[in-house]
């Protein structure tokens, strides 16, 4: 077997572990079921060992399929870092180059700044993931991740990019029905728009006296596991919500939502962090040294 074809039948494998099936690999990767198949029995009969246990209900991992298909991510990330200095040594940094952020900073503040970024780099092959909560890079293959709020211990490297103040926001058609809160127990008495699926996010940090922690817990009325989705309930005057300005900055400039509770949330919390996060062992790829370097002096935060 060529270089080639085995390092295909190993991209096959990992693509059937990750999506969990044999026929969803082959749609993502846009190949016939009978191929993935194939290439699977290639690399069991090549190994002399089971990697994948297949039923007619589910597929599972074999012991063997763990510990071999962890050394092949590994493996093909070598691989590709050495093909991308090789093509760098060349000319421009190329080459695919994965992206994943939450659905309001990909809106707002990655997707207008593509068209330049494509310009300049036009070797570079975006493609963009967006994903609400926190996901492992490795198994989703992914080269870059901007991620919203604290960073937990992990074997990631972290570029700050800046912070982006929460903001207490509602429409003008919700305050004129309902008068601002001025105060945690006013804010009781309104309807407030939450997240469905980050409890965590319904924790605001504030600055009030007689708040535990300097933070409340709000009970949402109406929530969303997306925050694009609670941006458009509150600009359609659903009720209150705490959104970061990058997401709220046009809203604010052309009066569709209004900041309704000024100075109530505490200035630089953990959560108005913003950072890039990947997975790299020695030095930083080219290609994400130069997305970052183009995106971050653009960012409106």
């Amino acid at each position: 077997m060529t270089i080639t074809s085995r390092t295909e039948d190993l991209e096959i494998l990992l693509a059937v572990i990750d999506s969990g099936s044999l026929s969803a690999a082959a749609r993502n990767l846009d190949i016939q079921v009978a191929r993935v198949s194939r290439a699977i029995s290639r690399l069991e009969s090549e190994l002399n060992c089971s990697l994948l246990n297949r039923t007619t209900r589910k597929l599972e991992v074999t012991e063997e399929g763990r510990v071999f298909s962890a050394k092949v991510r590994e493996s093909l990330q070598v691989l590709s870092e050495a093909e991308e200095q090789l093509k760098v040594l060349q000319g421009q940094p190329s080459g695919r180059l994965r992206v994943d952020a939450a659905t309001p900073f990909m809106l707002h503040q990655l997707v207008p700044l593509l068209q330049a970024f494509n310009s300049a780099y036009p070797q570079i092959e975006l493609e963009l993931v967006s994903n609400e909560n926190f996901i492992d890079l490795i198994e989703k293959r992914t080269d870059l991740a901007i991620r919203i709020g604290p960073l937990s211990d992990s074997n990631l490297h972290a570029r700050h990019l800046g912070n982006s103040p929460l903001m207490v926001v509602a429409s003008p058609g919700y305050l004129q029905q309902s008068k601002a809160p001025n105060n945690s127990t006013e804010l009781r008495q309104h309807r407030i728009i939450g997240f469905s699926q980050s409890p965590q996010l319904n924790r605001w940090p504030v600055n009030c006296p007689y708040a535990k922690n300097n933070s409340i817990n709000v009970t949402p009325s109406i929530s969303s596991s997306n925050g694009e989705v609670v941006r458009q309930l509150c600009l359609q005057g659903q009720g209150l919500a705490l959104l970061s300005r990058f997401m709220i900055q046009q809203d604010l400039e052309n009066g569709q939502l209004i900041d309704a509770m000024p100075g109530f949330i505490t200035s630089g919390n953990q959560r108005e962090q913003i950072n890039a996060v990947y997975y790299r062992n020695t030095a930083l790829s080219p290609r994400i040294q130069a997305f970052l370097d183009f995106v971050t002096p653009r960012l409106v935060l």
